[in-house]
């Protein structure tokens, strides 16, 4: 199988060249466009998550050879989950590759987190059926750089963060109500305001619901954190 220009340049974006060009292809093509001759990338997503899971648990405990399984949990989830395999996958540009089919394409599905995140841990997996291990972890290791020694030491996600800081001052827990929505149907977006029973409140607005609870959690401790 011949590449196109497009796959070739996104060789060279991650750093690897394909010895069987057809993994790449299935790692990036979304079920949408599936059919009976052409695999669409789910399978290889759900072997990608897992090398990406062992390359990033060894990554952390060697990091940081004295954390306790409390410290390595949440800095792991931060690093994995699929918010930052959709920014990793922008970063690449895996969007530009991506085949979906036409509804997808008129949805936006070249920006949408959820399809960049899988294609990611797709792609991931091809490259270690491609190569073997080795090869995979270098991958990883290369587009996650900095993240994995940067991670802050509490990852908490911040609805958590914001959830332990309200018990631990004998609040209940914050509640989060949309408040507003705009966009077309295809690409909403959200306002999520987040509130305390202190009267705390702090808004948010995000292409997803849980990403505009996120920033909208982020926003109000960061607000808490500052009163005396």
């Amino acid at each position: 199988m011949k590449l196109g220009a497009d796959l070739r340049a996104f060789e060279t974006r991650i750093g690897h060249r394909f010895s069987d060009p057809a993994l790449v292809v299935r790692a990036v093509t979304h079920s949408s466009i599936s059919s009976a001759t052409r695999d669409d990338n789910q399978r290889l997503e759900f072997l990608g998550d897992r090398v990406l899971g062992l390359v990033m648990a060894d990554a952390l405990l060697r990091a940081d050879p004295g954390a306790s399984e409390g410290q390595l949990a949440p800095r792991f989830n931060a690093l994995v989950r699929k918010e930052t395999c959709a920014e990793i996958a922008r970063e690449i540009d895996v969007g530009a590759v991506l085949k979906l089919g036409r509804s997808e394409m008129l949805s936006g599905g070249r920006r949408k987190q959820a399809l960049l995140g899988d294609a990611l841990e797709a792609v991931i997996a091809a490259v270690y059926r491609d190569a073997g291990y080795d090869a995979a972890e270098a991958l990883i290791l290369r587009l996650w750089g900095s993240r994995i020694d940067t991670v802050e030491v509490d990852a908490r996600d911040p609805k958590t963060a914001l959830q332990e800081w309200a018990q631990a001052r004998g609040l209940t827990p914050p509640v989060y109500r949309e408040v507003g929505r705009s966009g077309p149907d295809h690409a909403p977006v959200f306002t999520i305001r987040a509130e305390l029973d202190n009267g705390g409140v702090a808004e948010a607005q995000a292409g997803s619901k849980r990403q505009a609870e996120q920033t909208a959690a982020a926003q109000l401790l960061a607000e808490m954190e500052q009163q005396p």
